[in-house]
């Protein structure tokens, strides 16, 4: 089978919301604590996809198996060429390159629409997250200690970021 990334489409919102409330359930990956919703996703991909940011599907043989995307990395203009991005793996296919799939995609995208910086912030314990941004050039930008809690215990935040434009 070959792995497929492409635009989501409404069809994609129930396998995108069971990939996030996984991780939301089981892991640090998002610090959201409560599951969401498929209205919820679909407002979000709206919004997303309404602001010309992309909202990617992994695709493998008819079956979303990962899905991401960015978005403004703060709200006001004088930040619109920096972006933020997520992305989400099915949790029994992580490590079989499809989050490099996704991110490749989403460089690729934020090249070709005039954005110059990518930043990712990440659970500064995810090891796996943060060594497959720094194969794509990611370089860590800051650490804000303790300032999540999930699990029962605090979380560090590792920002990370790629300039993406001359």
């Amino acid at each position: 089978m070959t792995l497929h990334i492409r635009a989501a489409t409404d069809v994609d919102l129930p396998d995108i919301v069971a990939i996030l409330n996984e991780a939301i359930l089981n892991t640090t990956a998002v610090w959201s604590l409560e599951p969401t919703t498929l209205d919820a996703r679909r407002a979000w991909m709206m919004e997303r996809q309404a602001k010309g940011m992309p909202v990617l599907v992994a695709d493998l043989g008819g079956c979303v198996r990962g899905f991401a995307s960015y978005g403004e990395f703060r709200p006001w203009e004088g930040y619109k060429h920096s972006v933020e991005h997520s992305i989400y793996v099915d949790a029994g296919m992580r490590g079989r390159g499809i989050g490099r799939a996704l991110l490749a995609a989403l460089l690729e995208d934020a090249g070709r629409n005039g954005k110059h910086v990518m930043v990712a912030g990440i659970d500064a314990e995810n090891t796996a997250s943060i060594r497959l941004h720094a194969a794509f050039g990611f370089e860590e930008a800051g650490r804000l200690r303790q300032v999540g809690r999930k699990f029962g215990r605090w979380l560090d935040l590792l920002f990370l970021q790629k300039m993406l434009a001359a």
